[in-house]
Order: C-alpha cells, then structure tokens, then sequence
C-alpha cells in the first residue's frame, strides 16, 4: 500500500514533470490535432475542435494526475474543473490562431493548418503546465507534504537510573 510519504518522495521535480508534460500531453495532443482534422470534414471546425477538447482534456489530466505530476490516484473533480479552466483557455488560444489563419490566407492546406494548429497548442500548453503545476496539482502536494511533515508522535519511554542516596558519592558524581 502506497503511503502519502512515498508519494511525496516519487513528486518529480519541475524538469522531470515538464517533460513528462510534453510527453503525455504532447502525445495527446498530436492525436488531437488529427482527430480535429479528421472531425472537421463531417462538422464545422469549431464544433470539431470542441468536442476534441473535452475528449483529450479528460483524458490528459488523468495522465497528469497519474504520472506527469505523480499525485498517485486518479483526478479528481476539482482537478478536472481546473484543468477544464486551463483547456478553455487552450480552446480560444487554437481557435483564434486559426481564425487568424483563415483570414490571412484564402485556402490554407491541411499541412499550414496543421502548424498553426500544433504552434497554438503548444504555447497554450506551456501555460497550462504552469496552471496545472502551480494551481491544479500544487494542493495534493502540499497535503502529503502536511502528512508527512506530522508523523504521529513516537513515544518514548524513560529509563531512570538508580541515584544513590548517599550525598558523598553524588558530590563526586558532579
């Protein structure tokens, strides 16, 4: 059974976890990128983008939880509200890159869109990783670092030793 101090020494520092980010949630978001191009043919592309969004949002804070962060247990609710916050953000940061495009260019190829696409995402995941190191994941931390700062007190006993009674041997014993 794993304990909230065994959890708290396996916390990864900031190095560790950001490249754990861009594994997991890079990795969820190439997949993204596609399923939005894929998606767009049958709906328009903000509706697309949406849906794709809530899917891979659910989806990489489970992974963070799990093991960008190492929090040790699933998300909870109030993660997932939080790292939905963060997504939200993401969503207009890609949506507005990509109206941009569109307006900057008449017909752009699935290739141009696809690097306007990935360039959105990935400066809105370097704020996400801020968001979600410093806000979403920052709580359990500093809980299993409480929990482990407050080990139950470990009881003592105390040995007395025999005093003699007589003055002249405690005088010499000074």
């Amino acid at each position: 059974m794993e304990t909230a101090q065994s959890r708290q020494q396996a916390a990864p520092g900031a190095f560790t976890a950001f490249a754990r980010f861009v594994i997991c949630g890079g990795g969820v978001g190439l997949a993204s990128s596609f399923a939005v191009v894929a998606l767009a043919s049958w709906l328009p592309w903000v509706f697309a983008n949406a849906l794709i969004t809530v899917v891979s949002t659910l989806l990489a804070t489970e992974l963070h939880a799990r093991f960008t962060f190492v929090v040790g247990e699933r998300a909870t609710w109030r993660q997932h509200a939080q790292s939905a916050g963060s997504a939200a953000a993401a969503y207009v940061v890609t949506c507005v890159a990509m109206l941009v495009l569109h307006q900057l260019v008449a017909a752009p190829g699935a290739v141009l869109e696809q690097v306007v696409y990935l360039s959105a995402s990935a400066l809105a995941g370097v704020a996400r990783f801020a968001a979600l190191r410093l806000v979403v994941f920052t709580r359990n931390r500093s809980q299993a670092a409480a929990t482990v700062g407050t080990a139950p007190p470990v009881p003592t006993t105390v040995a007395h030793a025999s005093t003699p009674a007589d003055p002249a041997v405690l005088c010499y014993a000074a």
